[in-house]
């Protein structure tokens, strides 16, 4: 075993999580598992037999073989989501009416809890939608794609340093260049003004 084995496995290991991240962006993944999650102790509960000491508890039922489809469908309608997309809102509303159905047929779904997974399996279903695809960026002025994307935080946009601006105006103070902040006389001797050609102030 080398010193290079620990860095060739983390490797691996960060390869194959961004491999299942970007499948698991691209489908409806955890409205699949809660899905799952709910058929297992649907179809589970009414077959399975409890031992306290000596005494042997079953929970079998006469709808057993109703409580077993349930989840067998719920198992399906899961895997659906993962695999089928195009079908995720006739899954997600299946999951829903199954889980409902099971609250009467299975042991109050599975003792709510497969009803629970279940309705939010499909409630999640039903409501996701497929992400939009990346925009490119357009080109900057010199010549290569980037700017900062629309929705980044301003605080981190990098910005280029001001060349060649011109100064800011700057009103001249009074009295500097000879002139003071008063109205000259010759601009009140129009007749035609508002007042008459008097001065008012």
């Amino acid at each position: 075993m080398s010193a290079e084995t620990p860095v060739q496995s983390a490797g691996t290991f960060t390869r194959l999580r961004l491999r299942f991240r970007a499948w698991r962006g691209r489908r409806p993944f955890w409205a699949g598992l809660f899905t799952l999650l709910g058929g297992l102790p649907i179809a589970y509960f009414p077959y399975a037999t409890l031992k306290l000491g000596t005494m042997s508890i079953a929970m079998a039922t006469t709808a057993g073989a109703g409580s077993l489809i349930i989840g067998v469908l719920l198992f399906t309608l899961g895997l659906t989501m993962w695999f089928q997309q195009a079908t995720r809102i006739f899954a997600g509303v299946a999951a829903i009416v199954l889980s409902l159905v099971s609250l009467v047929v299975s042991n109050i779904g599975g003792f709510i809890l497969g009803f629970v997974f279940a309705l939010v399996g499909g409630a999640l279903a039903v409501s996701w939608a497929p992400g939009a695809p990346p925009q490119p960026q357009p080109l900057g002025e010199n010549g290569t794609e980037g700017g900062a994307p629309q929705g980044a935080d301003p605080d981190t946009a990098i910005l280029r340093p001001v060349v060649d601006e011109p100064a800011p105006y700057q009103a001249p103070e009074p009295g500097r260049d000879g002139s003071s902040g008063r109205t000259p006389e010759s601009a009140w001797a129009g007749g035609d003004d508002a007042n008459g050609g008097y001065r008012v102030g």
